[in-house]
């Protein structure tokens, strides 16, 4: 009977670094995801901005609906239905929201 050859290890071997490779990276996303999904505090400048009260807002670059609803205070519920022809993912610099009826 011949000798086995000491190559046969490693296919088990590399298996065995492909599953630890994918767990790793799991691991990574679920971190990632769940790092997403806490709770962020929000800045004094920005909770300063909820007390004024103005009833439009100009669009500047870069800004999201979620952002200008953080910076004014207003729901992006309100937003949407206060600005009902606006799409709020092609917002454009220069553009007014209403922010009150």
């Amino acid at each position: 009977m011949a000798a086995r050859s000491p190559w046969r290890y490693l296919a088990p071997l590399a298996l065995l670094g492909v599953i630890l490779a994918i767990g790793l990276v799991l691991q990574a996303g679920l971190n990632k995801r769940h790092d997403a999904a806490t709770p962020q505090t929000i800045p004094v400048s920005i909770a300063r901005h909820r007390t004024t009260h103005k009833h439009f807002y100009v669009v500047k670059a870069g800004d999201t609906l979620s952002g200008i609803s953080l910076k004014t205070g207003v729901s992006i519920g309100t937003l949407e239905a206060l600005n009902p022809r606006v799409d709020p993912g092609a917002l454009q610099a220069g553009e007014r929201l209403k922010l009150t009826r």
